[in-house]
């Protein structure tokens, strides 16, 4: 770490780091997950075949977001089956964000622009984490919160551009998501119990308060470009900081949340549970398949045989790992 070089799962890690990331990859990945609900609840009622079909396209993403943090979690030795009935049961969380309702078709847009708009701050820098498996898999996800951001701010100008009652459907829902927004980055600095160790360790690169003044700092040229308003009253350039100053965030309402006690918290993961239930026997049925299919590929007593491939493809076109060394 103090060479800045990557942790891979088959190298040692103290027993502190390994619990870390669990616990941050997971929560990221049931965040993924759960955040499909929000905007899946708009798809059929979109404005639009194109509306529809961006929104479509933004949901599916999430999912492979998911998919591919779960599967990065997984190198850790946790299984899959394991983190989700942590999920189903209340004992690793996920985004308070997504405890909000999505009442317009305007909260689609705020989403995009806001809360994709603070993950990619958040998660940017966690292209440099130090744990390898993690960092890969989030320049992807980044290039793709990318392209949400950018959705959902077109999709807010669209509506601040057009008649009063759109623009104001545009400001009610900016007014609501806010301050959630905000509070995405976490507790403040001094009240964090993760974040100084998570720093020492090179899975975060800044902390809790630096990232969330990044993305007010951000936020505020966009709105004036947007023609909306912020929410705060107390938002204004500092000269002096060379930062934008912002009104106090009702962290009561963030430890409601984290509760149980959202406006959706019930909602979000009795949908959850009722998906996973149901989607049994889709899991079932393809582990039979590969079960069967991986008996078929296997010589008498001999390992499973496989298609020929090219070195590049065994290693996603990096150098392969030395014997005994892990290519994650």
């Amino acid at each position: 770490m103090a060479a800045d070089e990557r942790v891979e799962p088959r190298d040692w890690m103290p027993d502190d780091y390994r619990a870390t990331l669990v616990r941050q990859m997971a929560q990221h990945a049931h965040s993924e997950i759960i955040g499909m609900q929000p905007e899946a609840n708009w798809i059929t009622r979109a404005p639009s075949l194109r509306r529809k079909a961006i929104l479509m396209a933004k949901v599916q993403d999430e999912a492979g977001h998911g998919l591919y943090l779960y599967s990065a979690t997984e190198t850790l030795g946790v299984s899959r089956a394991e983190l989700l009935d942590k999920l189903h049961s209340g004992r690793q969380r996920y985004s308070s964000i997504f405890n909000y309702p999505t009442l317009t078709w305007a909260d689609v847009g705020a989403i995009g622009w806001l809360v994709d708009g603070a993950a990619i701050t958040n998660q940017v820098p966690l292209c440099r984490c130090s744990y390898g498996p993690y960092a890969r898999a989030m320049v992807r996800v980044c290039k793709e919160e990318s392209f949400h951001q950018r959705q959902g701010y077109e999709l807010l100008l669209a509506l601040s551009r057009g008649t009063e009652a759109q623009h104001a459907m545009a400001q009610d829902a900016v007014d609501r998501w806010w301050w959630p927004s905000l509070m995405m980055f976490g507790p403040p600095d001094a009240e964090s119990s993760h974040s100084d160790r998570s720093m020492a360790w090179k899975i975060k690169r800044h902390s809790n308060d630096e990232l969330r003044q990044r993305f007010v700092d951000a936020c505020v040229p966009q709105a004036e470009s947007l023609g909306l308003t912020l929410p705060d009253p107390e938002l204004a350039w500092n000269e002096e900081r060379g930062h934008y100053d912002f009104g106090p965030i009702d962290w009561q309402e963030f430890r409601e949340i984290l509760r149980g006690n959202g406006p959706c918290n019930d909602q979000r993961i009795s949908q959850r549970r009722r998906a996973h239930e149901q989607g049994a026997w889709v899991r079932e049925a393809a582990a039979a398949y590969a079960a069967k299919h991986g008996a078929e590929g296997r010589e008498p007593g001999g390992p499973r045989t496989a298609e020929p491939h090219t070195e590049e493809q065994s290693t996603g076109g990096r150098k392969p790992a030395a014997h005994g060394e892990a290519s994650a």
